[in-house]
C-alpha cells in the first residue's frame, strides 16, 4: 500500500514537466548569509509570511539556515500564510485536501492541481482551484492535464467523480502531445499512444487505441462509487502506472512507460460532471 510522505519536499511551482517533484534544494550557501542569517527563526518566520513561493524558493537557497527555518515544520505561519493567500477558502474548509497533513502540502497539490489553460474547451477549473466542471456539451469527450508532469522520481494523487460517470469516464497519464477533446463519447485517455488510462465505467485498461485488459485483474471486480477516492501511483523509476482504492493496493495497470514528462490527466462525457484531482506527493511503501 502506498501512503504520502508528509515531507516529500518543497512545494513545486509553475508549470510544465518537474523532475523529482522535491522543489528547491538544499541552501548553497556555506555559511549564515551576513546579518540576515543570523537573525532569530521567529524573526525570519515573521519575514518570510509575507513571502509569495517564488520568493521563499529564493530565500530557501541564501543558507542553511534559512533552508532549515522555511523547511523544518510544515505547518509553520510561512505556509500557513501561503495557503490563505493562495489557496480559495472552499478548498481549504472542505474535505479536498483531508488526506494532506500540513499546510505545505496543500501549497504543493495546488501547485500541481489542474492546469486551466490546458484542458478541453468544453470543462472549466472551479474556483476550488481543485475540481473540474464538465459542460453539457452534446458528442464531445472532453480532458483535462495537470499544471506540472513528471519525468523522474514517485509521485502520488488522488482522482474522485463528483457526478455521474456517463458510459466513459477514464483517469490516467498523457504526454504534452494527448489530445484533451475529440467528438463523440469516447476514452480519449488510452485512444492513441500519448496516454494511458483506466476506464472506470467497464474496468477497462486502454492505450494506443486498445484495451489491454481488465483492472483490477480479479473476479467480480467492484465498479466505481461517485465519490470514491482512487489513489493513482506513478514510478518513474520503474516506469509504471499503478492504482489503490480505499487504501487496497489494486496492482500495476501499465508497465514500461517511456521516459517522457508525464501528466496526471482524466477524460469525461457525462454534462455537468465534476471530477476532483489532487496531488499527494512521494508515495512510501507499507
Amino acid at each position: 500500500m502506498a501512503a504520502p510522505a508528509p515531507g516529500a519536499g518543497a512545494a513545486s511551482g509553475g508549470a510544465g514537466c518537474s523532475g523529482g517533484g522535491a522543489g528547491a534544494g538544499a541552501g548553497s550557501g556555506s555559511g549564515a548569509a551576513g546579518a540576515g542569517g543570523r537573525l532569530p527563526s521567529r524573526v525570519l518566520e515573521l519575514v518570510f509570511s509575507y513571502l509569495e513561493l517564488s520568493e521563499l524558493r529564493s530565500c530557501a537557497l541564501v543558507c542553511k539556515h534559512w533552508y532549515r527555518c522555511l523547511h523544518g515544520d510544515e505547518n509553520s505561519e510561512v505556509w500557513r500564510s501561503l495557503c490563505a493567500r493562495s489557496l480559495a477558502e472552499e478548498a481549504l474548509r472542505t474535505d479536498i485536501l483531508c488526506n494532506l497533513p500540513s499546510y505545505k502540502a496543500k501549497i504543493r497539490a495546488f501547485q500541481h492541481a489542474f492546469s486551466t489553460n490546458d484542458c478541453s474547451r468544453n470543462v472549466y477549473i472551479k474556483k476550488n482551484g481543485f475540481t473540474l466542471h464538465r459542460n453539457p456539451i452534446a458528442q464531445s469527450t472532453d480532458g483535462a492535464r495537470t499544471k506540472i508532469g513528471f519525468s523522474e522520481g514517485r509521485h502520488a494523487w488522488e482522482v474522485w467523480w463528483e457526478g455521474p460517470l456517463g458510459t466513459v469516464a477514464v483517469i490516467g497519464i498523457a504526454t504534452k502531445r494527448a489530445p484533451m477533446q475529440c467528438q463523440g463519447y469516447v476514452a480519449l485517455l488510452g485512444s492513441d499512444d500519448q496516454s494511458w488510462g483506466w476506464n472506470l465505467v467497464d474496468n477497462n485498461l486502454l492505450h494506443n487505441g486498445e484495451v489491454n485488459g481488465s483492472f483490477p485483474q480479479c473476479n467480480n471486480a467492484p465498479k466505481y462509487q461517485i465519490g470514491e477516492r482512487i489513489r493513482v501511483i506513478l514510478d518513474m523509476e520503474d516506469k509504471t502506472l499503478a492504482f489503490e482504492r480505499g487504501y487496497e493496493f489494486l496492482g500495476v495497470a501499465f508497465r514500461g512507460l517511456p521516459k517522457v514528462c508525464l501528466y496526471p490527466a482524466v477524460s469525461a462525457v457525462y454534462g455537468n460532471t465534476e471530477v476532483t484531482l489532487v496531488y499527494l506527493g512521494k508515495p512510501l511503501d507499507g
